[in-house]
């Protein structure tokens, strides 16, 4: 989500000069960073998708529960995508023109850690039908981040933040 000053969960942010600043939370995060994070963790659900409730698919399912929760733990611009966008991607791109919150991201994570989670956690059981249905779902939200930039984790966040402003 940009940052804007006319929303009031958010502070205006001015994008500075690439560099290490971008991915600390207080100055925003380069909001092409989860996008990247989105399209690895579109591959890997892709493949655990296409091997089914194979035991491989169930450990491949697992990678993704773990990544997520790398990233729940420390940010999307921490997780092991974030640090291979900044490593790898970033310093081939010119500054971003706006940056974004890190909180969406970071909540968009943990929705991702909940199916994923939940998928291995009913596979490990026996219900073999729980990892390709997790790996759907979890698929199609990182797609639509990836191909599109809309995050529903992202969003399901900030309506959950207005809700609470709401009852307040």
């Amino acid at each position: 989500m940009p940052l804007s000053s006319s929303d009031p969960l958010t502070t205006a942010v001015t994008p500075r000069p690439s560099g290490p600043s971008l991915a600390t939370p207080a100055a925003g995060i380069d909001p092409r960073g989860p996008r990247f994070g989105a399209a690895i963790s579109a591959t890997l659900l892709a493949a655990t998708l296409l091997l089914g409730t194979q035991p491989a698919a169930l450990l491949l399912l697992g990678v993704s529960a773990a990544l997520f929760l790398v990233g729940t733990a420390r940010g999307a611009q921490g997780s092991v995508q974030g640090l291979l966008f900044r490593a790898l991607v970033r310093p081939r791109l010119a500054p971003p023109r706006e940056l974004e919150a890190p909180a969406p991201p970071r909540f968009a994570q943990l929705v991702g850690l909940v199916v994923t989670g939940s998928g291995v956690a009913l596979g490990l059981t026996g219900l073999e039908g729980a990892v390709p249905v997790a790996a759907a779902i979890a698929l199609a939200a990182a797609f639509l981040n990836a191909a599109f930039g809309f995050c529903l984790g992202c969003e399901l966040y900030l309506l959950l933040a207005r809700l609470r402003a709401a009852r307040r």
